[in-house]
């Protein structure tokens, strides 16, 4: 949990929005489940440039760009020690949406930004992985119709690959 307080901080101070995502918001939304990783998303490129990260006192970053066909810019693997983390760098301007909906939660003291758990969800149908499919079914069962109608109002914006999956998942 250090290393996910000490990126989100670097983030913050080069003016970087950023949320946590994966793990960290499901368990900030009720749902606990096992992960090896911390992951982080921005929409701002300037992270896939080495220079950005020279400065971080905490790990060492890799660097991966997403090619044309990637549905993401890239992802900036750090390492420090026995955590991980993974700023995800999303490119679609729904996700900079999402960014702008983040929320302030406590962690172990710390304030930490975090996606809504509507986003969370268009996140998930958006990476349409069968983990990603099992937590959306978690958190709906959570609660159900806030969720649905606010997921709902939204999900418009993916493409229509993760419109179909959330049409699958809340067939009545």
């Amino acid at each position: 949990m250090n290393l996910l307080v000490a990126v989100l901080g670097y983030l913050h101070a080069r003016h970087v929005q950023a949320a946590a995502i994966g793990g960290v918001a499901l368990a900030a939304h009720g749902i606990v489940r096992a992960t090896l990783d911390a992951d982080v998303l921005v929409t701002d490129r300037t992270v896939l440039h080495p220079e950005f990260w020279a400065a971080l006192a905490t790990g060492r970053a890799e660097i991966r760009e997403g090619d044309l066909d990637d549905p993401l810019a890239g992802v900036v693997r750090i390492a420090d020690g026995y955590e991980l983390l993974d700023v995800v760098v999303g490119k679609h301007p729904w996700q900079t949406q999402v960014l702008t909906r983040a929320v302030a939660i406590t962690v172990a003291g710390h304030a930490v930004m975090t996606v809504g758990c509507a986003d969370l969800v268009l996140l998930k149908l958006f990476a349409g992985g069968p983990q990603d499919v099992v937590d959306v079914r978690l958190l709906l069962a959570a609660d159900e119709s806030t969720l649905r109608s606010e997921v709902e109002s939204r999900v418009q914006e993916l493409p229509a690959d993760a419109r179909a999956l959330w049409h699958e998942l809340t067939r009545t």
